[in-house]
């Protein structure tokens, strides 16, 4: 986008300026937009899953035109409430996908493995640790940090054949909402390249 004479030109267009007209292929051309006054237009804003649209300002005093919208914090126990939903929502996902063992032992079959079980205790307990610590989230700086924790990946490198190093590894930093992370799993299917996961 651009900005010219308080507008907002959001795509190329022919420029009427000083009875000159100028086709829209001048868009093409930052040093011509400059030279005749048109600058490059951004418009910033706070988070909207924190923040919503405050008073709205231009500054048109760089080479580029910046429209700000004021952040007006977002009520941080409508946050916390939404953060409760996400959070019991994907308890509530992972315990369903464990529930038939119980059906099909409570209909005299097979008995819950132990490993199922014991998966399904620890659910229950990181659960229980993930609406503490929401509840614990005393302002917005606190759900903020929550949302978007920092941790660190380790994984092994991939050879030239497709297979995983047996030593060489390279990380990646990840931000991960807490709200839907839960560190325990069933048995599933094992990632060959992963090492580890460390909050930073």
């Amino acid at each position: 986008m651009w900005y010219y004479n308080s507008q907002i030109i959001r795509r190329p267009k022919t420029m009427v300026i000083a009875d000159l007209t100028y086709p829209q292929t001048l868009f093409n051309n930052p040093a011509g937009l400059a030279a005749i006054g048109i600058k490059p237009f951004k418009i910033e804003s706070e988070d909207n899953r924190y923040y919503t649209h405050g008073a709205y300002t231009v500054d048109t005093s760089g080479d580029e035109v910046i429209g700000t919208y004021a952040g007006v914090a977002i009520n941080i126990n409508v946050l916390k409430a939404n953060m409760l939903s996400r959070a019991n929502q994907e308890a509530s996902t992972r315990h369903a996908a464990i529930d038939w063992y119980w059906t099909r032992a409570a209909k005299g079959g097979t008995a819950v493995p132990s490993a199922i079980a014991t998966y399904a205790s620890a659910l229950y307990s990181e659960h229980e640790t993930i609406k503490t610590a929401i509840a614990d989230c005393s302002d917005l700086a606190a759900v903020i940090a929550y949302e978007n924790k920092s941790h660190t990946e380790t994984r092994k490198d991939i050879n030239n054949d497709g297979s995983y190093h047996a030593s060489n590894t390279h990380t990646i930093t990840k931000h991960i909402d807490m709200c839907t992370h839960f560190s325990v799993n069933p048995v599933t299917e094992v990632d060959d390249g992963f090492v580890s996961l460390a909050a930073d």
